[in-house]
C-alpha cells in the first residue's frame, strides 16, 4: 500500500484504546447480555463519524473508501465475557489500573483485542487505493459458542477472504486451533443392593470403558496441534452408599486436531467404546493457516512466532480462512482478577498496523 498518513497518531491510538477498555470493563456484558457494551462500542464509533452496523448485538463497519469489486480482511473479536469467579479480590467492574496494568473482567479476554483492534481499523479507516477492504465485527457470544454472535452475522459481511481474530496470544500468530467435540455418555448396568455380588455393575463397567478411550492414541498427530487430546470432565453415578446404581453417566471434552474432522474423532471414539453416546455438535471443527499465507509471511517479518492453540474460539464458526492474533496472554483470561499491560494494548497496535500494512 501507499505510505499512509493517518490522522491519529500511535499514542493517540493508545490512549483512547485504554479509555475505552475502561469504558468497557465497567460495562457487565455477560454471554448474552452484552446490549448495553454494544451501545458503548456503536457509540464510540459514532463519536469518531463513522457508519456503524447493527445485528442484534453484533457491532460491524467497513472502510470509508469500500470496494465491492474488492475481497475484505475481517478484524473480529468479541465483546462478551464470563461470569466473574468467586476467588476475585477485586471489583471485576470497576477499572483499575496500577503498576502498568488495567485489571478488570474481560481485560484480558478479550478487551484488549477489541480495542486494539478499533483502533487500527480508525488507522486505516481514511485510507484510499487499499488492495483489499478492512471490515471490523466486534461481535457476541462468542465465550458459549451461541448461534447470534459471529457465526449469525457473518453471512451479512462482505467477501471476506481472511479473518483475523483477536484473542490473547501474545500477539504471536495461533496458526492453527484445535476444535471441540463434547460427548456426553451413559453406560447401564443392572441396580442391586451393595451386599449381593453384581457383574454388572455401571460404575465399574464405565471406569474400564473410560480408561480404555482415555489410554487410546489417535494414528495422525498435527504438525502443530499434537495430539488429539481426550479428558474425562464430568463423572455422575449413584446416591445411596448401599446401592448400585442402574447407570454411570459422564461427559468427555475432546479437543480435536487439523488432522480431522469432529464427525471422524467421535466416529473414531465411538468404536473403542460400549457406552452410549451422545455428542453435543460438531460445530466446532479445528481450523489452519498455511505458514506461506502472506498475512503470516508478514508476522513473521515482523519477528512474531508461530504456533498452534489447544483453545477454542470464534475461528471454530468462522467460514474462511483465518488466524488467531490478539493482545495479552491466554492464561490469564477467565481467572480471577484478569489484567492486562497497558504496553501490551500499545504493542497490539502497533504489530497490527504494522502487519497489515505489509498486506493492504
Amino acid at each position: 500500500m501507499k505510505e499512509l498518513k493517518s490522522v491519529f497518531s500511535r499514542e493517540e491510538l493508545a490512549e483512547n484504546a485504554v479509555k475505552l477498555l475502561k469504558k468497557l470493563i465497567a460495562t457487565p456484558s455477560m454471554s448474552r447480555d452484552e446490549y448495553n457494551a454494544s451501545l458503548i462500542i456503536e457509540g464510540f464509533f459514532n463519536e469518531h463519524q463513522l457508519t456503524v452496523n447493527r445485528f442484534k448485538n453484533n457491532i460491524w463497519a467497513t472502510n470509508k473508501h469500500f470496494d465491492a469489486g474488492k475481497p475484505s480482511i475481517l478484524l473480529n473479536t468479541h465483546h462478551d465475557t464470563v461470569k466473574p469467579n468467586k476467588a476475585y479480590t477485586l471489583d471485576p467492574f470497576i477499572p483499575v489500573e496500577k503498576d502498568g496494568k488495567l485489571f478488570g473482567l474481560g481485560s484480558n479476554d478479550a478487551g484488549a483485542s477489541l480495542v486494539a483492534m478499533a483502533q487500527t481499523f480508525l488507522y486505516f479507516y481514511e485510507a484510499e487505493d487499499l488492495s483489499h477492504n478492512l471490515v471490523i465485527a466486534l461481535t457476541a457470544e462468542e465465550e458459549i459458542s451461541g448461534l447470534d454472535g459471529i457465526e449469525a452475522l457473518f453471512p451479512q459481511l462482505p467477501n471476506v477472504e481472511l479473518a483475523i481474530v483477536g484473542e490473547p496470544t501474545k500477539m504471536n500468530l495461533a496458526i492453527a486451533e484445535k476444535g471441540l467435540l463434547v460427548i456426553d455418555g451413559e453406560m447401564l448396568g443392572t441396580p442391586s443392593h451393595a451386599a449381593h455380588p453384581n457383574d454388572d455393575n455401571a460404575i465399574v463397567k464405565c471406569m474400564k470403558d473410560l480408561q480404555n478411550i482415555l489410554d487410546f492414541k489417535f494414528p495422525k498427530v498435527s504438525d502443530y496441534l499434537g495430539e488429539v487430546k481426550v479428558t474425562l470432565s464430568v463423572l455422575n453415578a449413584g446416591t445411596q452408599h448401599n446401592v448400585v446404581p442402574e447407570k454411570c453417566n459422564f461427559t468427555l471434552d475432546v479437543r480435536v486436531t487439523d488432522e480431522y474432522t469432529n464427525r471422524e474423532v467421535f466416529e473414531i471414539i465411538q468404536s473403542q467404546m460400549k457406552s452410549k453416546l451422545t455428542p453435543r455438535s460438531f460445530r466446532l471443527n479445528s481450523s489452519k493457516i498455511d505458514v506461506k499465507h502472506p498475512f503470516v509471511q508478514a508476522g513473521l517479518a515482523l519477528g512474531r512466532t508461530t504456533y498452534g492453540s489447544p483453545t477454542s474460539s470464534d475461528q471454530a464458526i468462522i467460514p474462511c480462512t483465518s488466524v488467531k492474533l490478539g493482545v495479552g496472554d491466554s492464561l490469564r483470561s477467565h481467572t480471577a482478577d484478569e489484567f492486562v499491560y497497558i504496553d501490551e494494548i500499545r504493542e497490539g497496535i502497533d504489530i497490527y498496523i504494522k502487519v497489515l500494512e505489509k498486506i493492504l
